[in-house]
């Protein structure tokens, strides 16, 4: 079974920046985007990453200050939502910041 990002999900529901409001199952998807964000330790990770071209788990642990099984859960969420994509390059993943993601939720609150 393939399993649809959450970000696939808000784009497919209101891929322009519309002058009306969401409808309501538009809202709950946009909704659910923002509370993968709603965490702090997600935020900054985020922008961590959004910071640089990629960053690896390993880099991004002692940054953050949490250990790595919380830092990859975190991360696993954000790539499960579709905020990053994950490549694995022997025992580490690097991941990368997928801009459409910011940019759809950004349409969604902007005014047309």
């Amino acid at each position: 079974m393939h399993v649809m990002k959450l970000i696939q999900t808000v784009e497919a529901c209101c891929p322009v920046v519309r002058s009306t409001p969401l409808e309501a199952v538009a809202a709950d998807r946009v909704a659910s985007a923002f509370k993968v964000l709603s965490d702090p330790a997600r935020l900054r990770l985020l922008t961590m990453i959004a910071a640089t071209e990629e960053a690896c788990v390993c880099d991004l642990t002692d940054a953050l200050g949490l250990s790595q099984p919380t830092v990859s859960h975190h991360l696993k969420v954000l790539n499960d939502a579709g905020f990053v994509s994950r490549e694995k390059r022997g025992t580490w993943a690097y991941f990368r910041l997928v801009p459409e993601a910011l940019s759809i939720l950004r349409a969604a609150l902007t005014p047309a």
